[in-house]
């Protein structure tokens, strides 16, 4: 089984180009910046930058709708690719091939720099000496949807 699931930000703005064919297909390339796991020893904060391709509309949208800084999650396949370079060296280059994506904040969080918690999460009320919340009485079952 060959699954990827990435979610990071774009490290860069996407490189969308067109295949010189009777159709031309749109060739998509970017990069996603993924956070490590911190690590406990040091609580120093490592970002992998992992390089993704993406063929034909999918390719175009993100080419159009996203830009460096973004969050985007992806899923596709690890793919290992083998060329020779100009000095006749075998090369080896490693690319996530996306077959879906999603946008993972809104145009208002994306031109304020992105969502964070403490914007629009409330504050839980203070715990209880046995760890549980209280919750409001004022809350009507009659109001919930189930």
């Amino acid at each position: 089984m060959n699954k990827v699931i990435l979610l990071g930000r774009m490290a860069r703005d996407p490189e969308v180009r067109f295949t010189q064919s009777a159709e031309p297909m749109a060739v998509c390339k970017f990069a996603i910046a993924v956070d490590r796991p911190v690590r406990r020893d040091s609580g120093e904060r490592n970002v992998d930058f992992i390089n993704c391709v993406c063929f034909g509309r999918r390719g175009e949208n993100i080419g159009q709708f996203f830009h460096k800084g973004n969050r985007i999650a992806v899923t596709g396949r690890l793919q290992v690719n083998e060329y020779t370079d100009q000095s006749g060296n075998r090369r080896f280059s490693t690319d996530v091939v996306v077959d879906e994506f999603d946008f993972c904040e809104s145009r208002n969080d994306s031109s304020a720099g992105g969502y964070t918690a403490a914007q629009s999460a409330p504050s839980p009320a203070p715990a209880q000496p046995d760890g549980f919340y209280s919750v409001d009485s004022d809350t009507d079952d009659e109001d919930l949807p189930f």
